[in-house]
């Protein structure tokens, strides 16, 4: 039996995803690396910006600090999240993340276990706020 040879993925390799705020990416993934049991990215958000409220009906969420302050609400209460500091977040359990810092925040997260299909595995519960996009979208046209 052939052993898959373990992958390295850079984060340049990794498509951002903005839908709920901030930059996350998901890098150690089924589709990336074949992983079965959860997955693990990093995300990046920048001062006054947020990760908007959601929970996740199957995984729970385990969540590392690299750098940044960060105000994280757990179902509506909120707690500050430092450098170096870790958190586990229970499944069902709403959660949003604000950096409430004037340098970019950078977590780590791990999902596990993992949805029956990826579709299912988060629940928004409040709508990020359009207006940075469609600014942006008027630079573009212009």
């Amino acid at each position: 039996m052939i052993k898959p040879l373990p992958k390295i993925v850079d984060l340049s390799e990794v498509e951002p995803n903005t839908r709920r705020g901030g930059d996350l990416r998901a890098m150690l993934t089924p589709a990336t690396v074949g992983s079965t049991s959860g997955f693990m990215g990093v995300a990046l958000v920048q001062p006054g910006d947020r990760i908007a409220e959601h929970y996740h009906p199957y995984s729970e969420e385990f969540v590392y600090v690299v750098c940044g302050e960060l105000e994280v609400d757990l179902d509506g209460e909120p707690h500050p999240l430092r450098p170096e500091q870790g958190l586990m977040i229970p499944i069902n359990m709403r959660h949003r993340f604000r950096n409430v810092g004037k340098v970019e925040a950078r977590i780590v997260f791990h999902l596990g276990p993992l949805a029956p299909r990826p579709s299912l595995g988060h629940v928004d519960t409040e709508e990020t706020e359009p207006v940075a996009v469609a600014a942006e979208a008027g630079q573009a046209r212009s």
